[in-house]
């Protein structure tokens, strides 16, 4: 999923590569994640948008498409709600303070991830990735 984000979710070919059923696949994925399969996937999408956002030289629905969604409505609602503003306020905005910043580091300072205020994941006892199959999953 993370290599291939911009390619149709099909959560069933997801769960056959990790040998479970598609049902025990999503608890899994679940419970190793904190989200969903599909829900995981717009977040990596979202975390692309916001690169080529930066860039400034593609237009929103440009960057909608090559991220994989085919919805502008429904890429900007997410974007939203994942970044707090819509792609367009966060394409026109300064992003020349984080040049600097090589991109694996930029990466992980601005992977929205919903339900935390820092934007980093936060597990807590007893919440490890307690399933190596739907880890290897989310790398496809």
């Amino acid at each position: 999923m993370d290599r291939d984000y911009a390619e149709p979710l099909d959560v069933a070919a997801l769960a056959k590569v990790a040998l479970m059923s598609v049902g025990h696949f999503q608890r899994s994925f679940r419970a190793a994640y904190g989200e969903t399969p599909y829900s995981y996937l717009m977040t990596r999408r979202i975390e692309r948008a916001k690169t080529l956002l930066r860039r400034g030289d593609l237009s929103v629905t440009d960057v909608c498409m090559a991220v994989g969604c085919t919805s502008l409505g429904s890429f900007s609602t997410r974007f939203t709600e994942l970044v707090g503003e819509s792609p367009s306020a966060y394409r026109a905005r300064d992003h020349s303070a984080a040049e600097h910043i090589t991109a694996c580091v930029a990466m992980y300072l601005t992977r929205p991830i919903r339900g935390t205020d820092t934007g980093r994941p936060e597990r807590g006892a007893g919440q490890e990735i307690r399933n190596g199959e739907a880890e290897a999953a989310a790398d496809q």
